[in-house]
Formats: structure tokens, sequence, C-alpha cells
């Protein structure tokens, strides 16, 4: 069996430790950091996010080592400099003008090319890469793959709040980055030539500079032999992170069981997907999503189940049957945004909201 590597990166708010508003202070985090985690500490483009990636893991363990390891270590770096860290797609009440810029040839190119667009892109997210036999293989992966991002999505809600205000939808981030371009679910490809045409039609005609610049829910890694999962929040809990994880690493070692043996899952239309996808922003784990093939509208938890049962040959090869059913409990207490919503609701006070996230982003260190 081919070696499903992982490797995670998250995207962490940094505050103020009073106010727990967001702070332009990451360079302070990052100096002292890249001393000891050089290339698994980076600067993003808002100075008041750091992002954090482990290194190649080999199996879901080690995933939970490594993201428990590195929330430690940025709340040591942040605890040094007075600051506080939090895992949440948004900021409750924190105003994307009032984030300085990171200084970088890169990023001003962005903010020159999208003006307020790339500004106002005040989001967090956690990334998950899953590694792939080969580009052919990856590709195929990847149309039949989108099925399930709305599923993984709705697991992984949690920015329910922006700009002070309740949105009335558990993930608000996706709404802020539909507004960048090549976001979103990916197109159906029926070969790695017409990918790698669509790619370099858009570098040689000035849209990008390269692949990196395409940002998928979803996407066959430009530069690694991964499959990059994108569509989710930054996730509270290490609990949680490993769970979504370790699904992902399910979901791509059993499309590629079903490649190897001439098998497949049947790949919907975009257009489907993201009415699915749109349902899981809305409503999260409490979305009715539709089953295309039974053509008809189905509770988030019988989803969830259909899902475990579909990728339950290859859970114990990879060694994850306990943080695959952590989902359960998900259900149960819901996402990180229910339970942001639930404190907004006891308490009516953001900031008791943001105490609750620092504490639930520290949770089980």
């Amino acid at each position: 069996m081919h070696k499903f590597t992982l490797g995670i990166e998250e995207e962490f708010q940094i505050l103020d430790s009073d106010s727990l508003k967001l702070h332009s202070q990451m360079s302070k985090i990052i100096d002292g950091g890249k001393v000891f985690l050089k290339e698994r500490i980076k600067e993003e483009m808002h100075q008041s996010m750091v992002e954090m990636g482990t290194n190649i893991c080999e199996n879901i363990g080690q995933a939970r080592d490594e993201v428990s390891y590195l929330r430690q270590q940025i709340f040591e770096l942040a605890g040094k400099e007075g600051l506080a860290v939090a895992a949440s797609g948004t900021h409750p009440y924190s105003h994307w003008s009032e984030q300085l810029i990171t200084p970088n040839p890169r990023y001003d190119v962005l903010i020159e090319e999208m003006k307020d667009v790339a500004r106002s892109n005040l989001i967090f997210g956690m990334h998950v890469h899953v590694a792939i036999p080969n580009r052919e293989e990856g590709l195929h992966i990847m149309n039949v793959a989108r099925y399930f991002l709305p599923h993984l999505y709705a697991l992984s809600t949690n920015s329910p709040f922006w700009e002070g205000r309740e949105t009335g939808f558990k993930s608000f981030r996706s709404k802020i980055f539909d507004k960048f371009p090549r976001t979103g679910i990916p197109p159906y490809f029926g070969s790695v030539s017409e990918y790698d045409e669509f790619v370099n039609l858009l570098v040689k005609t000035n849209c990008i500079d390269n692949g990196k610049k395409i940002w998928w829910d979803i996407r066959l890694h430009p530069f690694y032999p991964t499959v990059e999962f994108r569509v989710c929040d930054m996730i509270m809990t290490v609990d949680e992170v490993v769970c979504i994880a370790a699904l992902m690493q399910c979901i791509i070692a059993k499309l590629s069981k079903l490649h190897q043996k001439n098998q497949s899952f049947r790949s919907y239309r975009r257009i489907l997907i993201n009415e699915n996808k749109w349902r899981a922003a809305r409503w999260g784990v409490d979305a009715k999503l539709i089953d295309f093939g039974r053509q008809e509208e189905v509770a988030f938890p019988t989803l969830i189940n259909e899902l475990l049962e579909f990728i339950d040959d290859v859970v114990d090869e990879l060694g994850c049957r306990t943080e695959v059913n952590y989902v359960y409990q998900m259900l149960e207490q819901g996402s990180g945004a229910d339970r942001q919503l639930k404190v907004y609701e006891d308490t009516k006070d953001l900031k008791k909201v943001m105490e609750y996230v620092v504490a639930q982003t520290k949770k089980g260190l």
C-alpha cells in the first residue's frame, strides 16, 4: 500500500492579551520561532497571523504529536511577548482595515493587483496535504474527492462572526474568500495534460506567476506530490484537527484503492457540489445536504455515517480508527461555530467568545 503521508498547516490569530483583538506583532513570534522551528513557522500577509506547518508525518499519530507540539510552541512564543493565540476562521470583532500588511514583495504584488479584496482577506484556515502515488492518479482522486468537500467543511465550520456581527453563517470565512479569483470547488479535469495546459495558460497570460495562486478548496499541489485540502476553517481543538485530517487521509486512500482496481466513485458536477458547500457554510453540522444519487436532502449525520462506511476498509490499514470515530463526538458537541454561538447566546459578549476560543485552542496540550 502506498504511504499516504500527511502534512498539516494551521493559520493562528495573534491577539493582544488584554482586549483579545488581533495584534499586528507576528514578527516578534516569527523571529523567536525561526531559531528552532525553521520552516515550520511562517509569516502571512497580515501581521496578526502566523502559520505553523508540521513536518511530513508517517501516520495520524505523528500528525497529532506535531500539531500539539507546534501549538505549545506558538503559545510559548506569544506568551513571552505578552500576546495570546486563537484558532478560529475569523476574528469576531477586529476590523481588517486596522491590520498591518507584512512587508514582502510577494504580498506587495497581491495588494497592488487586488487592492481591498486582498487587504480585507483577514481569514484563517487549516490546510492538509496527503501524499499521492503520482500526478495522474492524484488528479483522478481530486476530481472525485470534490464530492466530500462540503462534508469536511461542515465539520470544520468555525467563523460565525465578522466585524462585530453575528453573520447567520456557521462559516463566514468562505464568503470573504469568495471575492478572490480561482477559489472554491475546482472544475473537473479529464487529464493531467488538460490541467497543466490550464495552469500554463494562466501563467502565460499573466493571471498568475505559478500554480500556488490557484486557491481552490482542493488542489494538486504545484510543487509537492500531494493533494491539498484547503476548504476548512481554522479549527479550534487538536482533537478536531486530527479527526478531520484522518478523514481526509482515508478519503484519499480509499479513492486510490478504487482507482488501482479500476473502480470508481461517481464524479459530480461542480455546480451541484456548490449547492452542498453553500448549505455547509450556512448551517454547518445542522445542514441537510443533497444526496445527488438519490436526488433528495439528507441530514448531515446520515451522510457522515455513509462516509465512514465508505472508508471503513482503509481505516485500520492507516491506523486511525480512534481519530476517525471522534467525528461522533464532534456531531454531539457541535462544530467550533456552534460552540462560539452558544457562548455568545449565554453572555452576549464577543470578548467572552474569544476567551473561550483561546482556552479551546490550548485544550489537551
